[in-house]
């Protein structure tokens, strides 16, 4: 009788392996295109968000030149009107003129008195003219100011003109960050690498000064002042707290910024925080300054975007004494679009003066 061959156990099992590594092949695949679709939406998530900031930051430069054409257009506009106003002045000085002159046809007598009474009138006047020049000749010139302190070279220049130096309490802040050296990030890097007395002798750096000899020479007499230098932090060159304006003082506190050497970046929040130190608030705050701040309340390294930049000066503005008249003197950087607007509307906003030089002043 013949026995039935039994299959070994063993082919069993490699079946059964099988049917695993297959499963296990499918698990293995399914996990591989998974990962990679998720990579890869990754990926356009991080384009999408990159090019939203990329319009925003369009948006943001976009508004800031609107504001700037707004604030030309509104001159041109008060312009237009007070040339209005003064051709109706004129119409009417000549309409009145005319009506006044005498009838030469008419009363010719009349018109040679008074003729001989305009020429009698005229020496008169040529002759106080010519007292006055020889009194002038012996009197010493004035000094601006409160003649306390004078500006060597070219007197009573008005450098800045639509700056008025009123307040009895006037702050001047002056930018003294790197970016001071050059009107290009390349100059003021390639001047930042040369020594001291290259540096402090940067044409930038030299209208800085001249813009404070000028405001110096401006202070009223009786008035109190601060000279402030300020980049990451900020000094009061002056001494401590306000101080009376005096020539010796003025001198000192200028001294000191000429040798001062541009560096490191730029906390406006240190700056007027530096005011709001001095105890009683300023009429007046004079700020030279060349772009929007870099750093914020703490000083921190690496780079900023403009947005970042944005709220380190909205940030800092709020530290600004309530009443203050705030003056801005920009000598842009260029590559910082948004800082003229936005120093217009702090002058604006305070009922202070806006200035923005050529390279070429003074």
């Amino acid at each position: 009788m013949s026995r039935k061959r039994r299959m070994p156990a063993e082919q069993g099992l490699s079946f059964l392996d099988c049917i695993c590594c297959g499963f296990g092949a499918v698990i293995l695949m399914f996990m591989i295109v998974n990962h990679a679709s998720r990579q890869t939406s990754q990926r356009g998530n991080e384009e999408l968000m990159a090019k939203i900031d990329a319009r925003e930051d369009e948006v943001l430069d976009g508004k800031q030149k609107l504001l700037i054409l707004k604030a030309a257009l509104e001159s041109v506009i008060n312009a237009t009107k007070t040339a209005s106003r003064e051709a109706v002045r004129l119409r009417e000085q000549i309409k009145s003129a005319t009506a006044a002159l005498p009838d030469l046809e008419g009363d010719k007598t009349a018109s040679r008195v008074k003729l001989e009474q305009l020429q009698a009138e005229l020496i008169a006047l040529d002759a106080k003219v010519q007292a006055l020049r020889a009194q002038a000749a012996e009197t010493p010139p004035p000094t601006p100011g409160n003649a306390s302190r004078e500006i060597a070279g070219d007197g009573t220049r008005q450098y800045l003109s639509g700056l008025s130096v009123t307040g009895k309490r006037v702050a001047i802040l002056v930018d003294t960050s790197a970016s001071m050296l050059g009107y290009t990030i390349l100059d003021a890097i390639r001047t930042r690498n040369l020594d001291d007395a290259t540096q402090r002798n940067a044409a930038k750096w030299r209208r800085s000064l001249a813009a404070v000899d000028w405001l110096t020479s401006q202070l009223p007499s009786g008035s109190q002042f601060q000279l402030i230098a300020f980049n990451d932090t900020a000094k009061a060159l002056g001494g401590s707290g306000w101080q009376p304006v005096s020539k010796a003082r003025l001198d000192d506190a200028a001294r000191l910024l000429r040798n001062t050497v541009p560096a490191r970046g730029t906390s406006l929040h240190a700056a007027f925080s530096s005011v709001a130190a001095l105890g009683a608030p300023p009429d007046q705050i004079f700020l030279l300054t060349d772009g929007l701040p870099t750093q914020g309340a703490s000083p921190k390294s690496g780079s900023v975007t403009a947005r970042q930049r944005l709220a380190h000066f909205n940030e800092a503005t709020r530290r600004i004494p309530n009443g203050a008249e705030v003056n801005v003197i920009l000598l842009p950087m260029e590559g910082d679009p948004q800082a003229a607007g936005a120093f217009w509307q702090l002058a604006r906003a305070t009922n202070g003066a806006y200035l923005a030089p050529s390279k070429d002043w003074p």
